[in-house]
């Protein structure tokens, strides 16, 4: 056995008091899904499983949209992004806070209003079953793709720290996930979410004020981090082929946020189950502070880990084998001689994990009852048969991705594909939500032909891009790195060794070098100015067709004046829209609106 053999498995001090810490927090979230599925006797309807009978409390719901977005792929990935590069992602807070603005006042009051379960169900509303379909699926494919990263990198992690084989801790995780998700509905992953948020917050202080104190205070951090560049100004560049900018994050990461909090699923099912839309803001906001928080905490971890290891840099000795267990290793260096604490780190990052998984699943289940099963069945299922389909599709979803972890470990540039996939669906999406609020004009088949377009432009830059990354042609220097003063033996023989490509870098089309923040905002906008096209062979719709509710405040200000405040929320709402629905306009009867609401 090497030195550094000898290193990797002298760190692995995982002791009982260990074990027993990351075993209690699953043993907790049972207990949780045992107390809603089996104590708490609630009627056990679909709008009690899926939407928590639309009664929950803000506080509670503002940590579980933190959990949910925050996976394990978020607490480990940051701190290297950190190391590596520096600071500038970090800026992505400034597109947060414009999200949060721009959620609250436009997206968020239109989907409360309605009343409905499955986001997707607005699509239908406003434009036809055909889009309801293609945002469906096109939701689907997402999770079926992500899901199994969620999972896979925390065990890296467990891995790092412990010995254990992925393939035993994954199914073992999945089992508990899928259990209180199964049997405790909404309420179950809202408050496994919330002892999951703390646990989260607590494994990163924990880390932050041992490695501070350990290096001796604060300030060492960050001059180390400003003498190499890491503590950095905003880049003012307006190339967008420049990996990190202010404009990148500002607006492509704006753009990334909204779509990812504003119209998908895994979210706004948590925003509907509140009841107001007042309420929705609140949580809204406490998840922007959250978020932003975490993303700090994430950030300041990535610094402390370069200030220790600046003179011997683990990634390029191989002591960390993978990017994902840089920040375990870090932990276990500092904290393997306490014993429960690299426990209580390890349970932090899989509460990460079991949240976004959760929140997957229950979402997945209120899609496929709505979206696949509901519109396409000739008698209304009854209450038992619902409650079946729910349950499992929990199940048969959780093993299908605790299955596909073994596609994971196969596949080296999984994570690039799983990025490029997300970026596929993501931006088509936000930019046909985006024709339905705020452009009316716009009807059912240009919109669809945009949605198909922007996934099929996606498809080629993203996977193109993806290429040249994965085969060299296009590399990203990081901030500067060390091994000068290692105490222990390596192959340096890797040291000068460099990935070469056949293609130089300033010969690959422009478009596949721009950065992947600005994917989101390119899938959208093609979408939309495609769609706006199209208005020119289909016809455009006249935007007095479109019920009120369906459109943002100020559009439906616009366009109706006076008469459209008064007719919002009264007649042409929700379900009801659905049963008027005009298959050619998406839209419903502008007089049986105005009547209804001087009735």
């Amino acid at each position: 056995m090497s030195e550094l053999e000898d290193i990797v498995e002298h760190m692995r001090r995982f002791a009982w008091p260990d074990y027993l810490v990351f075993v209690l927090m699953l043993f907790l979230c049972i207990m949780i899904g045992v107390y809603f599925g089996f104590v708490q006797r609630k009627p056990n309807t679909e709008s009690e499983y899926l939407m928590g009978g639309r009664t929950m409390l803000v506080f509670p719901i503002a940590l579980s949209l933190i959990a949910s977005f925050i996976s394990g792929i978020t607490l480990l990935g940051l701190p290297t992004e950190v190391y590596s590069f520096g600071i500038q992602y970090v800026y992505v807070a400034l597109g947060v806070i414009a999200m949060g603005l721009v959620m609250g006042f436009i997206y968020l009051p239109v989907f409360h209003k309605l009343n409905i379960t499955s986001t997707y169900e607005y699509l239908e509303i406003r434009f036809d079953k055909r889009l309801r379909m293609f945002g469906s699926v096109m939701f689907t494919i997402m999770n079926i793709g992500y899901l199994p990263i969620v999972i896979y990198v925390p065990a890296l992690a467990f891995n790092q720290v412990t010995g254990v084989n992925i393939h035993v801790i994954t199914p073992i995780v999945c089992v508990v996930c899928v259990f209180y998700t199964c049997v405790g509905g909404l309420k179950a992953v809202v408050w496994t979410d919330v002892v999951q948020t703390f646990s989260m917050f607590g494994a990163l202080v924990l880390v932050a004020v041992k490695g501070t104190i350990d290096l001796g205070g604060s300030d060492v951090v960050f001059r180390s981090a400003w003498e190499t560049g890491r503590l950095e100004r905003p880049n003012f560049d307006i190339n967008p082929t420049t990996r990190h900018t202010l404009w990148s994050q500002l607006i492509g990461g704006f753009v990334y946020w909204l779509q990812t909090n504003a119209v998908s699923q895994n979210m706004i099912q948590r925003y509907l189950s509140l009841p107001s839309v007042k309420a929705g803001r609140r949580a809204l906001w406490i998840f922007v502070f959250g978020v932003c928080l975490l993303m700090a905490l994430c950030s300041y971890c990535g610094l402390l880990i370069y200030a220790t290891y600046q003179n011997c840099d683990p990634l390029t000795t191989k002591l960390a084998k993978a990017k994902d267990q840089l920040l375990p290793l870090f932990v276990m260096d500092i904290l393997g001689e306490l014993p429960g604490l690299p426990g209580l780190f390890v349970a932090g990052v899989f509460s990460a994990a079991l949240s976004s998984l959760s929140t997957c699943l229950n979402s997945m289940s209120a899609v496929i009852l709505e979206d696949f099963v509901k519109p396409y069945v000739k008698k209304p299922l009854s209450p038992l048969a619902i409650n079946w389909i729910m349950r499992s599709v929990v199940v048969g979803v959780g093993a299908l991705c605790a299955a596909l972890v073994f596609v994971v470990e196969k596949m080296g540039t999984v994570l690039q594909l799983t990025m490029s996939l997300e970026a596929i669906t993501n931006g088509p999406l936000l930019g046909t939500f985006t024709l339905g609020i705020l452009i009316p004009w716009v009807e059912s088949r240009s919109a669809l032909t945009g949605g198909i377009v922007g996934v099929l432009f996606m498809s080629w830059l993203s996977l193109k891009a993806q290429y040249a990354v994965a085969t060299g042609a296009i590399t990203y220097p990081h901030k500067q790195m060390s091994v000068e003063e290692c105490s222990y033996e390596f192959d340096r023989s890797a040291l000068n060794a460099t990935v070469t490509s056949s293609v130089a870098a300033e010969d690959i089309f422009p478009l596949f070098r721009v950065c992947y923040m600005w994917y989101t905002f390119l899938g959208a906008a093609v979408t939309i100015l495609v769609s706006l096209a199209c208005t020119l062979v289909y016809g455009r719709n006249d935007p007095k067709t479109v019920a009120p509710d369906l459109l943002a405040g100020f559009v439906r200000r616009y366009v109706y004046g006076g008469e459209g405040e008064e007719a919002s929320g009264s007649g042409c709402n929700g379900k009801e829209v659905k049963a008027r629905l005009n298959n050619s306009t998406g839209g419903c009867n502008h007089d049986e609106i105005l009547k209804e609401s001087q009735l």
